[in-house]
Protein backbone atom coordinates (compact mmCIF):
# COMPACT_ATOMS: atom_id res chain seq x y z
CA UNK A 1 0.00 0.00 0.00
CA UNK A 2 1.20 3.67 -0.83
CA UNK A 3 1.67 5.79 1.90
CA UNK A 4 1.61 9.45 1.09
CA UNK A 5 4.77 11.18 3.11
CA UNK A 6 3.08 13.95 5.50
CA UNK A 7 4.42 17.55 4.41
CA UNK A 8 6.74 18.99 6.85
CA UNK A 9 5.48 21.71 9.45
CA UNK A 10 5.26 24.73 8.51
CA UNK A 11 8.05 26.72 10.06
CA UNK A 12 7.35 30.05 8.30
CA UNK A 13 5.54 33.05 9.22
CA UNK A 14 3.44 35.05 6.97
CA UNK A 15 3.63 39.04 7.20
CA UNK A 16 1.49 41.58 6.76
CA UNK A 17 4.25 43.05 4.16
CA UNK A 18 3.27 39.72 2.17
CA UNK A 19 6.78 38.01 3.26
CA UNK A 20 7.17 34.72 4.11
CA UNK A 21 9.71 34.57 6.95
CA UNK A 22 11.40 31.07 7.46
CA UNK A 23 11.74 30.65 11.09
CA UNK A 24 14.16 28.41 10.48
CA UNK A 25 16.66 29.33 7.70
CA UNK A 26 15.53 33.05 7.41
CA UNK A 27 16.73 35.64 4.77
CA UNK A 28 17.41 39.04 4.83
CA UNK A 29 15.21 39.65 1.76
CA UNK A 30 11.92 38.33 3.43
CA UNK A 31 12.77 40.98 6.52
CA UNK A 32 11.24 44.45 6.62
CA UNK A 33 11.39 47.17 8.96
CA UNK A 34 7.58 47.99 8.68
CA UNK A 35 7.03 44.29 9.67
CA UNK A 36 9.44 44.56 12.93
CA UNK A 37 8.21 47.75 14.47
CA UNK A 38 4.49 46.42 13.79
CA UNK A 39 5.37 43.18 15.95
CA UNK A 40 7.54 44.86 18.24
CA UNK A 41 4.76 47.47 19.06
CA UNK A 42 2.47 44.70 19.78
CA UNK A 43 4.52 42.23 21.46
CA UNK A 44 4.42 43.40 25.84
CA UNK A 45 7.11 43.51 27.99
CA UNK A 46 6.98 42.24 30.94
CA UNK A 47 4.73 39.65 30.37
CA UNK A 48 2.11 42.35 30.30
CA UNK A 49 2.65 43.04 33.57
CA UNK A 50 2.81 46.74 33.51
CA UNK A 51 1.15 49.09 34.98
CA UNK A 52 -0.31 52.25 32.82
CA UNK A 53 -3.19 52.14 30.12
CA UNK A 54 -1.31 50.23 27.43
CA UNK A 55 0.88 47.30 27.53
CA UNK A 56 4.93 48.50 27.70
CA UNK A 57 5.97 47.24 24.15
CA UNK A 58 9.39 45.87 22.98
CA UNK A 59 9.40 49.13 20.45
CA UNK A 60 9.24 51.22 22.81
CA UNK A 61 11.82 49.49 25.21
CA UNK A 62 14.34 49.50 22.25
CA UNK A 63 14.12 53.17 21.47
CA UNK A 64 14.88 53.56 25.66
CA UNK A 65 17.64 51.11 25.07
CA UNK A 66 19.21 53.73 22.11
CA UNK A 67 18.69 56.18 24.31
CA UNK A 68 20.69 54.86 26.68
CA UNK A 69 23.24 53.48 25.32
CA UNK A 70 23.75 57.20 23.95
CA UNK A 71 23.75 58.69 27.52
CA UNK A 72 26.56 55.28 28.56
CA UNK A 73 28.86 56.27 24.90
CA UNK A 74 28.09 60.17 23.81
CA UNK A 75 30.52 59.09 21.12
CA UNK A 76 28.24 55.95 19.87
CA UNK A 77 28.69 55.26 16.02
CA UNK A 78 25.47 56.45 14.61
CA UNK A 79 25.22 52.51 13.10
CA UNK A 80 25.86 51.33 16.50
CA UNK A 81 22.94 52.95 17.57
CA UNK A 82 20.98 51.38 14.85
CA UNK A 83 22.12 47.86 16.28
CA UNK A 84 21.38 48.63 19.77
CA UNK A 85 18.03 49.98 18.20
CA UNK A 86 17.28 46.69 16.58
CA UNK A 87 18.79 44.51 19.75
CA UNK A 88 15.47 42.81 20.53
CA UNK A 89 14.10 42.65 16.61
CA UNK A 90 14.27 39.02 16.22
CA UNK A 91 10.83 39.23 19.05
CA UNK A 92 8.63 40.82 16.03
CA UNK A 93 8.34 37.09 15.34
CA UNK A 94 9.54 35.00 18.34
CA UNK A 95 7.87 37.25 21.05
CA UNK A 96 9.39 38.52 24.03
CA UNK A 97 9.82 35.44 26.83
CA UNK A 98 10.79 36.46 29.81
CA UNK A 99 14.53 35.34 31.08
CA UNK A 100 13.47 32.77 33.52
CA UNK A 101 11.55 30.66 30.55
CA UNK A 102 14.11 31.21 28.12
CA UNK A 103 15.59 29.57 30.27
CA UNK A 104 13.61 26.12 30.35
CA UNK A 105 13.89 26.01 26.55
CA UNK A 106 17.24 25.63 26.42
CA UNK A 107 19.41 26.62 23.59
CA UNK A 108 17.03 26.12 20.55
CA UNK A 109 15.75 29.37 21.45
CA UNK A 110 18.80 31.36 21.18
CA UNK A 111 19.49 29.55 18.20
CA UNK A 112 16.64 30.36 16.11
CA UNK A 113 16.55 33.91 17.79
CA UNK A 114 20.52 34.52 16.50
CA UNK A 115 19.53 33.32 13.14
CA UNK A 116 16.80 36.39 13.02
CA UNK A 117 19.22 38.67 14.18
CA UNK A 118 22.00 37.85 11.88
CA UNK A 119 19.04 38.27 9.18
CA UNK A 120 18.21 41.26 10.55
CA UNK A 121 21.90 42.63 10.44
CA UNK A 122 22.82 41.79 6.99
CA UNK A 123 19.09 43.36 5.79
CA UNK A 124 20.10 47.27 7.21
CA UNK A 125 24.01 47.01 6.26
CA UNK A 126 25.14 45.84 9.61
CA UNK A 127 27.86 42.97 10.58
CA UNK A 128 26.16 39.60 10.97
CA UNK A 129 27.70 39.20 14.25
CA UNK A 130 28.51 42.47 16.03
CA UNK A 131 31.63 43.22 17.38
CA UNK A 132 31.99 42.32 21.09
CA UNK A 133 31.97 45.45 22.70
CA UNK A 134 28.83 46.39 21.16
CA UNK A 135 26.94 43.99 22.48
CA UNK A 136 28.38 44.34 25.95
CA UNK A 137 27.68 47.97 25.74
CA UNK A 138 23.76 47.05 24.80
CA UNK A 139 23.42 44.47 27.73
CA UNK A 140 24.71 46.88 29.92
CA UNK A 141 22.39 49.97 28.28
CA UNK A 142 19.02 46.84 27.88
CA UNK A 143 20.09 46.59 32.15
CA UNK A 144 19.07 50.35 32.44
CA UNK A 145 15.99 50.28 31.07
CA UNK A 146 15.10 46.97 32.51
CA UNK A 147 16.06 48.65 35.74
CA UNK A 148 13.97 51.58 34.75
CA UNK A 149 10.73 49.49 33.89
CA UNK A 150 11.00 47.47 36.78
CA UNK A 151 10.73 50.47 38.77
CA UNK A 152 8.41 52.65 37.05
CA UNK A 153 6.39 50.12 35.76
CA UNK A 154 6.48 46.62 37.04
CA UNK A 155 6.31 46.96 41.10
CA UNK A 156 9.79 46.63 41.59
CA UNK A 157 11.17 48.23 44.46
CA UNK A 158 14.47 50.22 43.94
CA UNK A 159 16.29 47.82 45.95
CA UNK A 160 14.69 44.27 44.71
CA UNK A 161 15.71 46.08 40.79
CA UNK A 162 19.42 46.66 41.88
CA UNK A 163 19.58 43.32 42.64
CA UNK A 164 18.51 41.96 39.17
CA UNK A 165 19.66 44.73 37.03
CA UNK A 166 22.59 46.60 39.31
CA UNK A 167 22.76 50.08 40.04
CA UNK A 168 22.26 52.75 37.02
CA UNK A 169 25.01 55.09 36.39
CA UNK A 170 23.04 56.82 33.62
CA UNK A 171 19.14 57.79 32.85
CA UNK A 172 17.89 57.97 36.40
CA UNK A 173 15.89 61.10 35.28
CA UNK A 174 14.45 59.03 32.88
CA UNK A 175 10.85 58.73 33.08
CA UNK A 176 8.64 56.40 31.41
CA UNK A 177 5.06 55.93 30.65
CA UNK A 178 3.48 53.00 28.40
CA UNK A 179 2.23 54.67 24.73
CA UNK A 180 -0.27 53.17 22.76
CA UNK A 181 0.98 50.33 19.84
CA UNK A 182 0.75 52.81 17.07
CA UNK A 183 2.58 55.83 18.75
CA UNK A 184 5.47 52.85 19.64
CA UNK A 185 5.63 51.82 15.62
CA UNK A 186 5.76 55.01 14.58
CA UNK A 187 8.56 56.34 17.19
CA UNK A 188 10.38 52.88 16.53
CA UNK A 189 10.22 53.86 12.71
CA UNK A 190 11.25 57.25 12.99
CA UNK A 191 14.41 56.39 15.06
CA UNK A 192 15.51 53.72 12.39
CA UNK A 193 15.51 56.49 9.87
CA UNK A 194 16.74 59.14 11.73
CA UNK A 195 19.40 56.48 12.05
CA UNK A 196 20.13 55.93 8.73
CA UNK A 197 18.34 52.20 8.62
CA UNK A 198 17.68 51.39 5.28
CA UNK A 199 17.30 48.28 3.18
CA UNK A 200 20.48 47.42 1.41
CA UNK A 201 19.62 43.99 0.39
Amino acid sequence: MNRIAAAPPRAWQRMLSGRRLDLLDPSPFDVEIEDIAHGLSRVARWNGQTSGEWAYSVAQHSVLVERVAGLIDRDLAQRWRLATLLHDAAEYVIGDMITPFKSVIGPDYKTIEAALMRAVHLRVGLPAELPAPIGKLIKRADRVAAYLEATQLAGFAASEARGFFGTPRVGSDIRIEAMSPNEAKQRYIDRFRLLGGTAVC
